[in-house]
């Protein structure tokens, strides 16, 4: 793919290629081999597929550990998207994963055996551990690649107190909305294109006989964050970007009256008997369906729509057609009104390093070029993995519902804000707005859920 990332390469990774030496010097480890100088021969010099890669220079010898919640089997198709990177350069990526990722990276920081690079699902976690002395600015050649390749809201995500420390890396998006085709076709339903008309084919389709929605919050210590995301879509689309920035900021209350317009309008699709929950049971059987299983009464004609990030389609059983005319497929989440234009929920992440050696700023560059967001869905060939990278070719990602994804993150249009309870301080975003909410589901009003939640917001 023929894009300016070449040339911003040869020019900026030029001077991390001439100073590899006084970087390495001046990193907190420096045990390893000194990397070349610019006048070094890169391996894979002369290759066509190296390129793009040659002004990294001659890395061998040396080697980068990248630490990551991100397990088998996606794993594979990372490890796989860093060969261009070896065989050019001649260094080692060294990968680990773990489902404890988020615990036992704050242990290790602590313990002081940090990764060179972690990636990181959390903005609110990145600052922490930039508040706490952890991380390393992002080099000049990883903030040219974000600017050219990414929108001016993912890099304020890895942005802390005005200074740029992470760049973005996989992303999905949670504006979806599943449903079947076929069921639709049949039936004569159509895809709505705003809040009023889902909620009048909610209503036909309830007349039919048929349950509209199905869900499910239940995910073990994480139960609720479900309903986190239903209450952030609703509040882009309520109150608009401005105003969902000051929620999850905290410069309004948690509580306040807009936040309770918002959390009604989800309570008049997820608390109504007439809607909800099709092929498993009451309003109240929500909190006690696994998230995995909240869909999939779908497939058997049970329900009719199901909201869920795009990473579900994972979550359908293997040989379902998920395309536009298929068994599945999914619908943009539609706007209350024109007035905020395309919001869209999502989340992903972020390259957060935490030594600044001529091998870690140069993979890190690369992580954040166009050339590696290719290759990762080259790796990717059974999908379920996207980028908000400008540089994606849409033709290299293998499913529609990837395709539409990366149609909606590359949508100049689209205001894309990041999962608001990511961002909050973890008492409130992964624990009171997480209970709260399956309280609110099992229950609870919206007035005193989100009154609990508000008084557990640290001081």
């Amino acid at each position: 793919m023929n894009t300016p990332f070449p040339r911003r390469l040869a020019a900026s990774l030029a001077a991390i290629a001439v100073a590899g030496l006084g970087l390495a010097g001046c990193a907190e480890d420096d045990s390893t081999t000194e990397p070349a100088t610019a006048g070094g021969t890169a391996p894979g010099a002369g290759k066509a597929e190296c390129a793009d890669l040659e002004q990294f220079g001659d890395l061998t010898g040396r080697s980068v550990s990248v630490y990551t919640s991100i397990v088998a089997p996606e794993d594979a198709a990372q490890k796989a998207s860093y060969k261009v990177f070896e065989d050019c350069t001649g260094a080692t990526v060294n990968y680990e994963g773990s489902q404890e990722f988020e615990a036992q990276l704050q242990v290790r920081a602590q313990a002081g055996n940090l990764p060179d690079i972690a990636y990181i699902p959390q903005p609110g976690l990145l600052k922490s551990l930039v508040d706490a002395g952890y991380v390393k600015a992002a080099p000049q050649s990883v903030e040219d690649n974000v600017d050219e390749f990414f929108s001016p809201d993912w890099k304020t995500y890895g942005t802390v107190d005005g200074t740029f420390y992470a760049a973005p890396l996989g992303a999905n998006v949670k504006s979806f909305v599943w449903y079947s085709p076929q069921a639709f076709a049949e039936n004569g339903w159509e895809v709505p294109t705003t809040w009023d008309e889902m909620t009048a084919l909610s209503d036909t389709i309830a007349a039919s006989g048929v349950k509209p929605w199905c869900a499910g919050i239940e995910s073990g210590e994480a139960t609720g964050w479900v309903l986190t995301d239903w209450l952030e879509d609703a509040m882009l689309r309520e109150v608009g970007p401005d105003v969902y920035d000051q929620w999850v900021n905290h410069e309004i209350p948690f509580d306040d009256a807009q936040v309770q317009a918002a959390l009604d309008r989800v309570g008049a699709v997820l608390k109504d008997e007439k809607y909800v929950n099709g092929g498993i049971g009451n309003v109240e059987s929500i909190a006690t369906t696994s998230f995995q299983e909240g869909g999939l009464p779908i497939l058997k004609g049970e329900c009719a729509m199901h909201r869920q990030a795009s990473f579900y389609a994972a979550q359908w059983p293997k040989g379902t057609d998920i395309s536009e005319d298929g068994d599945i497929f999914a619908f943009y989440l539609p706007t209350v009104s024109d007035e905020f234009g395309q919001p869209v929920l999502g989340g992903g992440e972020f390259v957060a390093a935490f030594d600044d050696r001529a091998e870690v700023q140069a993979f890190q560059t690369y992580l954040a070029s166009d050339v590696w967001a290719n290759e990762k869905a080259k790796a990717t060939p059974d999908g379920g993995w996207v980028s908000a990278n400008s540089g994606l070719d849409p033709a290299n990602l293998t499913t529609p519902i990837d395709q539409l994804s990366v149609e909606i993150l590359q949508d100049p249009e689209a205001v894309f804000r990041f999962d608001g309870s990511d961002q909050m301080p973890g008492a409130v975003g992964a624990g009171s707005f997480w209970s709260e909410m399956t309280n609110w589901i099992s229950g609870e009003s919206s007035a005193d859920a989100l009154a609990n939640i508000e008084s557990s917001w640290p001081s």
